[in-house]
């Protein structure tokens, strides 16, 4: 059923946090990478704390971090929506979820990149 009239409301909005809340929980439920990545999310906030990073960096690791979780969860949808309309192994399903999975790997070999260029000045300034 659709409650959008075309109007704003807050309860709406609610409601529609609420559905992105659970979209996000089942993500990190169905999907391994996903705690992968906020462990990474996490180790990334405690050297960026640890290491006093400027705030354009704090800015550029946001950036990418948010790159990556919005890469896995349109990957998460994307592989949810195929194996509804395709139950059965079909090859370009297969092919589609390669893809979309490419698309994570993609973004977070550069996120790695970009926490490489500013985490290991400070780290070898420790050495």
């Amino acid at each position: 059923m659709d409650h959008d009239n075309g109007t704003f409301s807050f309860t709406g909005r609610i409601r529609s946090s609420a559905h992105a809340v659970n979209g996000i929980l089942e993500m990190l439920k169905s999907q391994h990478n996903a705690w992968v990545h906020l462990v990474a999310t996490l180790t990334v906030i405690a050297l960026g704390g640890v290491f006093s990073v400027t705030t354009a960096e704090w800015c550029f690791l946001i950036l990418v971090m948010m790159a990556v979780w919005v890469a896995e969860a349109l990957n998460t949808a994307f592989e949810f929506l195929c194996d509804v309309a395709s139950p059965e192994f079909h090859p370009l399903v297969k092919k589609s979820k390669d893809v979309a999975a490419g698309a994570v790997l993609l973004s977070a070999v550069g996120a790695a990149a970009v926490g490489a260029i500013i985490f290991l000045p400070y780290l070898l300034s420790y050495l």
